[in-house]
């Protein structure tokens, strides 16, 4: 009988030196400049929004590890990082009702139901914001203009992608990129993004539409923590000198996406192939938001870097069939949504490599009679 050895490599296989909570804790410092920018542009309100979804999120936390009889995950800043990004989320002008429905949804429907920390299939915050968008939608689609534009009315304005959106809806802008669509609707924009616009032009002869530089720094309505993608950026770079996070999502997501909107993006307008204004619509919505810190939660992702790049493709997929031709003028939390659906296949078909080799010994030749 044959008896098969196996040559594995030298212990440890894995070695991680970030524990679950420094994780958690860096996540939320990666995070804390977007939301601090959103409390910035949009007030006080906006930090009560923050303040309500991190306690609501933390105080549930804590009631299911009093029936539990177990303290510990209250110390490992999930809670925190859960109720963080519920806020984040949020409109500056949600009735505090929403984020309290949406952390307490998150923590004890979507963490605890399936087993607490690392058994969820969704990201418990996501899920959270996509229960109460439905649920009241009225109440999460009012939105207020940052404090940069303080000439337009604060409360009440549409967003850029609702903007074009609707626009587009009505066909009186055919024949126009998103930005030409924004321009002709009279939407707003700040000198400094008027002024970096014209020393591209002047200066580059790059043609960079002013809607585009305040959506990357962050001058736009929206939720509290989507609007600044330098900002997102930024934390995410940090993220990934820490190694918690890798390339892998975001870049296939973000490709994707931009490919798509720059090939078919311009169809709906009536502009034809190859003419999609991509780069206003990657820096616009909950883009960088959902591509760097919701769809890269290990919990939901796949464990191999072919997976998840196949991961990332799949949701920069279903984020512009969505955006572009769906009904809503925001997609990527249901894009993500659908792809941790295929999660559990993509593990099962992407195999990691193995760190060992089985061999056979060679078989003795039987004497002869």
């Amino acid at each position: 009988m044959d008896v098969p050895k196996t040559i594995v490599s030298s212990s440890p296989h894995l070695h991680a030196r970030s524990s679950t909570a420094s994780i958690m804790w860096d996540v939320s410092i990666a995070l804390t400049p977007a939301a601090l920018w959103g409390v910035y542009v949009f007030g006080f309100r906006a930090l009560a929004i923050l303040l309500v979804s991190i306690a609501t999120a933390v105080l549930v936390e804590y009631l299911l590890n009093m029936k539990g009889n177990n303290s510990k995950t209250i110390l490992d800043g999930s809670a925190f990082l859960t109720g963080l990004l519920v806020g984040m989320n949020m409109p500056a002008d949600a009735a505090f009702a929403v984020p309290v429905i949406a952390s307490a949804f998150a923590i004890f429907v979507v963490k605890w139901t399936f087993g607490g920390l690392g058994a969820n299939w969704v990201n418990p915050a996501l899920a959270g914001r996509v229960f109460v968008f439905f649920s009241f939608t009225g109440l999460m689609n009012t939105y207020r203009m940052p404090r940069t534009l303080a000439t337009v009315d604060a409360v009440g304005s549409a967003t850029v992608l609702t903007e074009i959106k609707l626009a587009i809806g009505d066909g009186a802008v055919n024949g126009l990129s998103s930005a030409g669509v924004l321009a002709e609707t009279g939407y707003p924009f700040t000198g400094f993004a008027g002024s970096v616009s014209s020393w591209f032009q002047q200066t580059l002869g790059i043609g960079l539409s002013p809607y585009t530089v305040d959506a990357f720094f962050g001058n736009i309505a929206g939720c509290i923590g989507e609007v600044s993608a330098f900002l997102l950026i930024a934390g995410a770079l940090y993220l990934m000198v820490k190694k918690i996070i890798t390339w892998h999502i975001p870049v296939s997501f973000l490709a994707t996406f931009s490919m798509l909107a720059w090939l078919f993006g311009g169809v709906r307008n009536g502009l034809g192939l190859f003419q999609g204004d991509f780069v206003l619509q990657l820096f616009s919505g909950g883009m960088m938001l959902g591509a760097f810190f919701m769809a890269t939660d290990m919990v939901t992702s796949p464990t191999t870097h072919k997976g998840m790049v196949i991961f990332g493709v799949g949701i920069g997929f279903f984020a512009f069939l969505l955006r572009f031709f769906g009904s809503l003028p925001e997609s990527v939390s249901l894009a993500i949504i659908l792809m941790n659906i295929f999660v559990p296949m993509i593990d099962r078909y992407i195999l990691p490599k193995r760190f060992g080799e089985t061999i056979k010994e060679p078989k003795k030749q039987e004497a002869k009679a």
